[in-house]
């Protein structure tokens, strides 16, 4: 898997047409708008709290424009979900889904969830289907509250924290996340610590979360290992350097898309 944040000094430009192929991305808008169309004919915008699932299966082409709100802000994730060999060449769909059909539950003790996909605390969220069956979760804990959450032992897991500061146990160290400055293309890569840095955890049956004095907001996210062999580049994910090598021949030639 492959989390992407956009800040705005990351959308000034947008991001016209690309390619995908391989795998099934998950976007969720915190603030701000997203213009999106595709290949396919789809055209739509995403709102403060939609999400957007797309499987690019055997390959779609389409573009993102990001806006900000009327303060100027735009916050939102983009999650790459890997798809096993058996569907890389699967046709392309996608679904957008309002923030209304988002279920959010909340704990007595104020911790607040809302659960864009698998199932949690007895809900489950609208985006299904999913390769990877991820459990893709956007939860808020008070400050000072500590707070146990049960994680599948058979999943990988991490947290992205993005608001607030805190701290887990049994996790890595904090790291700070590589930020492609998409707005600069030339400039350098730069590693962000900040407060939205990640933390891996060890399989095991729940993570416990220690939120500091002004709360912590993080994403939540544990999905089940495919254990295929990974080739990437930019946006294509194969399981081979032929097949990347086939992709982008077949982009120069006009043969990449397969289904219109």
């Amino acid at each position: 898997m492959k989390l992407q944040r956009a800040f705005p000094e990351d959308y000034l430009a947008g991001f016209p047409w690309h390619p995908h192929r391989g795998i099934e991305t998950i976007t969720y808008v915190l603030a701000g708008s997203v213009e999106h169309g595709d290949s396919l004919g789809n055209k739509g915008k995403m709102t403060a709290g939609d999400v957007q699932w797309m499987t690019a299966g055997s390959g779609i082409l389409h573009q993102e424009m990001p806006k900000g709100d009327q303060q100027g802000r735009m916050h939102g994730f983009q999650l790459w979900a890997n798809l096993p060999s058996s569907l890389k060449m699967t046709d392309p769909r996608y679904q957008d889904i309002p923030a209304s059909a988002i279920p959010e539950v909340t704990d007595d003790d104020g911790t607040r969830v809302r659960i864009i996909c698998g199932e949690f605390w007895g809900k489950r969220g609208p985006v299904e289907g999913v390769a990877a069956d991820p459990n893709y979760l956007d939860i808020s804990v008070a400050p000072g509250q500590r707070k146990r959450l049960k994680v599948e032992t058979t999943r990988n897991a991490f947290a992205y924290v993005f608001a607030g500061s805190g701290t887990f146990r049994d996790s890595s160290e904090p790291r700070a996340v590589l930020t492609e400055q998409v707005a600069k293309r030339d400039a350098p890569p730069v590693y962000d610590a900040g407060n939205h840095s990640l933390v891996l955890f060890d399989r095991g049956d729940e993570i416990v979360v220690q939120a500091g004095n002004e709360g912590i907001r993080f994403l939540l996210v544990s999905g089940k290992p495919i254990e295929e062999p990974v080739a990437w580049y930019g946006p294509i994910v194969m399981n081979t350097q032929e097949q990347l090598r086939q992709a982008i021949a077949e982009l120069q030639t006009g043969a990449f898309i397969k289904h219109r």
